[in-house]
């Protein structure tokens, strides 16, 4: 068999390449066009063809550029097909929504719609939550030895049954003005956002273990709750709860609901299978979560910087009843249509 000349080969590689070209290049410089308009914004521009087409034209480079590398033709067609293919991915299947549009769209409706679409599993959190402090009260009211059990040593300090009215009233108006208060507020985030992220993450298992957390995490409250009442100062600790907690209880609240929106839809799936019904709920339970976050940053404020500024019980009472006045009417009252159906 005679041996093809070097010179033969190269030319009939080129022929190849220019005619794989000239065969397909008007569906390239299309849909180079149609990107190119859609990255400067120029969407007004685009005709319906155009816009049908996309997909279609997406399609169609992608299988050229399969070709191309499987044929090994020349390296500027190849490379002109690499880009152009992804951005075409991009416009095509990328993010539709820059993070200040996507922020305004969760602020302005998504995370409020969510809440309310798990509002079921929002009064189950609070009920359990209520009955946890409830438990807790008993417990230590019975045997006071169940305070410590209740009570991490590291909170408890010198708050213990048998503490006088005047060392548990100076827990709550002692002057820390001299504080580090941003690095407590930084570690009451962390240790809230534990608590919280707990709830919503142990919910894969049918939402069981979300509700012993709630029960464990609100037991302490009323072990607590039980201390200050015995020294008569029930009022003046509400308001030292209520300036943050009405922001962290609440994000607690909506963690443990998220966790067990997820579990109850695996119990419960309905006409979907297990897989299906988990994947919804968990993107609406994600969009509460990413809410949560933002409120257990304006706990971890107002306990490390009001709380410790505020040292009288009304101002207290005021700055937590207006957080969870705010919150209340965000989630139940603002009621914008975030994509026509009223669902995020």
């Amino acid at each position: 068999m005679a041996e093809q000349n070097p010179v033969s080969a190269i030319e009939a590689a080129a022929l190849r390449s220019d005619r794989f070209r000239l065969e397909r290049e008007g569906d390239w410089q299309r849909l180079d066009a149609i990107v190119t308009r859609m990255e400067k914004g120029r969407l007004r521009k685009l005709s319906d063809e155009d816009v049908l087409a996309l997909p279609v034209l997406y399609r169609t480079v992608a299988s050229s550029l399969s070709i191309a590398r499987e044929t090994s033709l020349d390296a500027a067609t190849l490379a002109y097909l690499e880009a152009l293919v992804q951005r075409a991915w991009f416009v095509v299947y990328g993010p539709r929504a820059s993070l200040g549009s996507w922020l305004r769209r969760f602020l302005g409706g998504g995370w409020s719609a969510s809440v309310r679409a798990i509002w079921l599993d929002v009064l189950l959190a609070l009920g359990v939550m209520v009955a946890g402090t409830v438990v807790g009260w008993l417990l230590v009211a019975s045997d006071a030895e169940w305070y410590h059990a209740l009570m991490p040593g590291q909170l408890a300090d010198d708050r213990v049954p048998g503490a006088s009215r005047e060392v548990l009233h100076a827990s709550l108006f002692a002057d820390k003005s001299k504080e580090p208060l941003a690095a407590f507020a930084a570690g009451l985030f962390g240790n809230n956002a534990q608590v919280s992220i707990l709830a919503f993450a142990l919910g894969f298992a049918f939402g069981v273990p979300s509700l012993m957390m709630l029960v464990y995490n609100t037991a302490g409250f009323g072990a607590m709750l039980w201390l200050y009442h015995g020294a008569g100062l029930t009022t003046d600790f509400a308001g030292w709860i209520a300036i943050h907690g009405t922001t962290e209880l609440f994000a607690i609240l909506l963690a443990g609901a998220a966790g067990l929106h997820i579990g109850r839809s695996m119990a419960f799936p309905g006409e979907r299978s297990i897989l299906d019904a988990a994947a919804e709920a968990g993107r609406r339970a994600s969009q509460v979560m990413t809410g949560v976050v933002l409120m257990l940053v304006v706990a971890a404020l107002l306990e490390g910087f009001g709380r410790q500024l505020i040292n009288d019980t009304a101002g207290r009472f005021g700055v937590g009843g207006f957080m969870l006045l705010f919150w209340l009417s965000y989630f139940f009252l603002f009621r914008r249509d975030v994509d026509g159906a009223g669902t995020p």
